[in-house]
């Protein structure tokens, strides 16, 4: 009878800690909520709130060398719009969020997460018009993470090879992810990143990368997975992390 105890017992333990759940990522943060917009410093306190365990964030590098949180290459200001890139700061702050936050700086947003203890910072490099700015970028951003002492709660992400390269060179622990979707699982390995990070599409394409993913040791997350249908079939396929605009649906449909 002890014997059989203790059978069922290894049996349990070894069923509940060999298989990981799957994650979640709020994409841009979690927005879809009173008080927030996509990238503002309330959607990073709001995902933290609800114990993700990501918030993803996307930031480029203004023309005078601060790096700052923006999605697309450009902004609006008094209804003209200017590139990120070829704008000095001092004019991007001008610009507010449709919260009314002003546009935030990577350091204000590094600061504001230290104190979110429940996530993880999923950091995307976007892609500029030179390597000298993105690697300026990439290193600013990456002395910023050290500082503070975040190494272990940030993770990085670009669909640009030259940044996935140089986060390898200059933070070789931190995990990062090849956003593209043309490159197979074999080849990021032999780049030698954490994995894939997908969007929904080239997944449904190629539904056989999540198992040779796995099978080479590297993660799997999609984005960005918001419907019903893509969230049940994201799940089904076993990925490892599922980037969304509507992470307690997600949550929902994982509870189940």
């Amino acid at each position: 009878m002890k014997g059989l105890s203790l059978t069922l017992i290894l049996f349990f333990l070894l069923g509940t800690t060999g298989t990981k759940a799957q994650e979640i990522i709020a994409h841009r943060g979690y927005w879809k909520t009173e008080g927030s917009t996509q990238n503002s410093i309330a959607s990073l306190k709001k995902a933290n709130e609800i114990n993700v365990y990501g918030s993803e964030v996307d930031i480029w590098l203004s023309s005078d060398g601060v790096p700052v949180v923006n999605h697309d290459a450009d902004v609006t200001l008094d209804g003209k719009k200017l590139i990120v890139e070829e704008t000095p700061y001092a004019t991007l702050r001008k610009v507010k969020l449709s919260n009314g936050e002003p546009l935030p700086t990577v350091e204000e947003y590094l600061d504001t997460f230290k104190d979110c203890k429940n996530i993880k910072l999923i950091i995307e490099f976007k892609t500029h018009t030179s390597k000298d700015n993105e690697d300026e970028l990439a290193r600013k951003v990456i002395n910023m993470v050290n500082d503070r002492g975040l190494q272990n709660r940030v993770e990085y992400i670009s669909f640009g090879i030259n940044f996935v390269q140089q986060v390898k060179r200059l933070a070789p622990e931190a995990p990062v992810y090849y956003l593209n979707g043309d490159l197979t699982p074999q080849i990021l390995k032999k780049m030698g990143l954490t994995g894939l990070d997908y969007s929904r599409n080239v997944i449904k394409k190629n539904p056989q990368w999540v198992a040779e993913a796995h099978d080479l040791g590297l993660k799997v997350n999609v984005w960005t997975v918001n419907t019903p249908e893509d969230i049940d079939r994201m799940i089904e396929l076993k990925v490892d992390y599922i980037t969304t605009d509507e992470p307690l649906l997600v949550r929902e449909k994982l509870s189940k």
